[in-house]
Order: C-alpha cells, then sequence, then structure tokens
C-alpha cells in the first residue's frame, strides 16, 4: 500500500478530487496525512472528517524559506510518503526540499505549461489572447512551474470568458487529470528519465 501526504493551502479541491477518486477507484494507496502552512486552511478540516491526519505547519512562524521548509519536511517525513502531492500549497519551495523528494513530488499548475509559470495565469492568457488554457501535471523541480510534464488538460478560451469563468473551466480539468496522474504514480505507469515523463507502454 503506497503512501501519500497532500500539502495544501486552503479549501482543497484538488485534495477532495483525490480523495473521492482513490475512493471509488479502490487504489493500492492511502492519503496518510494532509499538511497545510495555514491553520485555518478550510481542508484541513475536509480530511479530519475523512479521518485523515490533518495538521498545519505555519509558515509564518518562522524566519525564513529554509527554516520552514525544514519543519515542513520533518513533519512530511513522519509518514514517510512514497508521493508528495501538492494540491495549491501556495509556496515557493527550496532547492534542498525539492531535491529531497525528487521523483515523487506533485504539482498542478493552472496553465499549459511552459506558458505561463507563477501566478494570475488566466488574466495572463487572456492578455495574451491565446486560444486554448488549460493545465499542468508536473514533477516539482528547483525552477518554479518548469518540472517534467505528466499531464495536461486543455480548454477552449472564449472572446467572453472573465478570468473568473476561464479558470472555473480550468479547476474542472484540473480535477480530472490530478487523481489520474497520482493514480499512475502509484501504479507505476510512468517513469521519469533523463528529464521526461516516459509511459509504458501496457
Amino acid at each position: 500500500m503506497k503512501r501519500i501526504v497532500i500539502l495544501i493551502s486552503g479549501r482543497g479541491s484538488n485534495m477532495e478530487a483525490i480523495l473521492r477518486a482513490a475512493a471509488a477507484e479502490k487504489w493500492s494507496a492511502q492519503v496518510v496525512a494532509v499538511i497545510s502552512n495555514q491553520a485555518k486552511a478550510a481542508g484541513l478540516e475536509t480530511a479530519s472528517t475523512a479521518g485523515i491526519p490533518a495538521r498545519a505547519v505555519e509558515h509564518v512562524a518562522y524566519s525564513d524559506r529554509a527554516q520552514f521548509d525544514q519543519a515542513l519536511s520533518a513533519a512530511i517525513d513522519e509518514y514517510s510518503p512514497d508521493l508528495v502531492v501538492l494540491a495549491g500549497f501556495l509556496r515557493i519551495l527550496t532547492p534542498a526540499f525539492v531535491t529531497r523528494y525528487h521523483g515523487r513530488l506533485l504539482n498542478i499548475h493552472p496553465s499549459l505549461l511552459p506558458s505561463f509559470p507563477g501566478l494570475d495565469t488566466h488574466r495572463r492568457a487572456l492578455e495574451a489572447g491565446v486560444k486554448f488554457h488549460g493545465a499542468t501535471v508536473h514533477f516539482v523541480t528547483p525552477e518554479l512551474d518548469h518540472g517534467p510534464i505528466i499531464e495536461q488538460a486543455a480548454v477552449p478560451v472564449l472572446d467572453t470568458d472573465t478570468e473568473d469563468t476561464l479558470a472555473a473551466r480550468v479547476l474542472e480539468q484540473e480535477h480530472g487529470i490530478y487523481p489520474r496522474a497520482v493514480r499512475d504514480f502509484i501504479e507505476g505507469r510512468y517513469v521519469l528519465t533523463e528529464g521526461r515523463v516516459v509511459r509504458h507502454s501496457s
């Protein structure tokens, strides 16, 4: 049984999507903990209600990013995870943290990477006039939002779109591709080879 730790900062809608899929599809994996950098994150209550250990490691309690990441990694390692999943975790992680979990640290980003890394992706997509926007699941590397791509999903950008309407359609796609990417990792359906994700043919 594989062990998954999920990191969140807010309500954790992608976390919920993963939990639903794990239960419905009877994964050979268990979410063993949900950790947030915000004690008031609504997703912590959701996880606790589902019987999952939920705790906060608040970044404001630490003087710098490195000290926070050390405390966060110590909390994560208590659960001996096979996979660490960033599900709306709104902190930039240090290279030391990322290296510690190399090959088992996933993130989802609300754009079709490598386009629009960073923040305000929906606004930037609209301003750029792109015809398609979407979401990307990728392995985390020290370079922000530039890790090897595992899954992507695209939505058309409509002439009537606002940031909110575009974000809503992208989020719906996130809730499909993120659980699938996590499940496929657990089942060994792809490997990270020389900086690229290679899927098994079977």
